[in-house]
């Protein structure tokens, strides 16, 4: 059987004792085979390479289905910051300068809404919505604690850059919270606050804090229905003093969340300032309109308000 096994030479082998011209016919078939398969092979590495391109995350454009982990990064692509360089205080929503340097009552009207945070020294974030503020508009102002230009230690943050904190006392043992802006001598005094975050903390806060009523645990409303109440709530002192808002570690404030609509805002009188003759009626109070934590209600300026 030897030399009989027909069928199992190679093209070149089949090519021998043909002469020149049939290995030369050999040779070209074989390369031609050669070629044949070299190309097929690229061809399919090439549709490989495109196939793993189109199903990496750099290349695939369709939504992984459901129960398909993401292995890839976002789909939004540029420089983003590393989490693990963040500062611990870095709040997308929190204002700035710009935001505090317009007229008092300009800014009143423009902080209800926002949202005021706290951090207390435990890390522990309390967080309120004001509802209510009211504008003293400086030097001319009868009712301001800078009314005919003076300036005192006490008052000195009413005349510092827009956004610096104006703490002080009243009868001797609470503390009122305001924010300078635009005009030298011109605040807004923060007034009251819808609890949004740690209310049991500003609870403990007020209950410790308070004078007289004691054993009777606070409602919600109760927290910081008041100048005084809400510095109490978030443990705000005279040490705030000319501290900057826009800057702050411990407290800022922060744009609320845009609402279906706008609440409406009702100015009224201001409170407490019986003493400041004329000024004492000028509408200069502000307030969202139907919230429960506002801590007086205008009846009479609501309804003029619809008139």
């Amino acid at each position: 059987m030897r030399g009989h096994s027909w069928g199992l030479h190679s093209p070149l082998e089949k090519g021998r004792g043909t002469g020149h011209k049939g290995r030369q016919e050999a040779w070209t078939h074989c390369s031609g085979r050669m070629a044949a398969g070299l190309s097929c092979r690229m061809g399919q590495k090439r549709q490989r390479v495109l196939e793993a391109d189109r199903e990496s995350p750099r290349g695939r454009a369709q939504t992984p289905s459901p129960g398909e982990p993401c292995l890839g990064p976002p789909a939004t692509l540029g420089p983003r910051r590393s989490i693990y360089f963040s500062s611990p205080k870095s709040h997308s929503a929190q204002l700035g300068s710009d935001f505090f340097d317009q007229p008092a009552v300009a800014l009143a009207r423009a902080f209800l809404g926002q949202v005021l945070v706290r951090r207390l020294d435990d890390g522990t974030e309390l967080r309120g919505r004001i509802v209510e503020t009211e504008a003293y508009l400086g030097p001319e102002d009868e009712a301001a604690h800078s009314r005919g230009g003076r300036q005192t230690p006490r008052n000195r943050g009413m005349f510092m850059k827009p956004g610096t904190l104006y703490v002080y006392i009243i009868y001797g043992m609470y503390f009122c919270l305001n924010v300078s802006s635009q005009g030298d001598g011109a605040c807004v005094l923060l007034r009251a606050l819808e609890p949004l975050g740690g209310l049991e903390t500003m609870r403990q806060l007020r209950s410790t804090l308070r004078k007289g009523t004691t054993g009777r645990a606070l409602k919600d409303r109760e927290l910081c229905s008041g100048p005084s109440k809400l510095c109490q709530a978030l443990a705000i002192d005279k040490s705030f003093d000319q501290r900057d808002l826009a800057k702050d570690r411990a407290v800022w404030l922060e744009r609320s969340p845009p609402g279906p609509s706008e609440p409406a805002v009702v100015a009224a009188a201001r409170v407490g300032i019986g003493h400041a003759g004329e000024w004492a009626q000028k509408p200069l109070r502000f307030y969202l309109r139907g919230s429960p934590w506002v801590s007086v209600v205008d009846r009479a300026a609501e309804q003029n308000a619809q008139a």
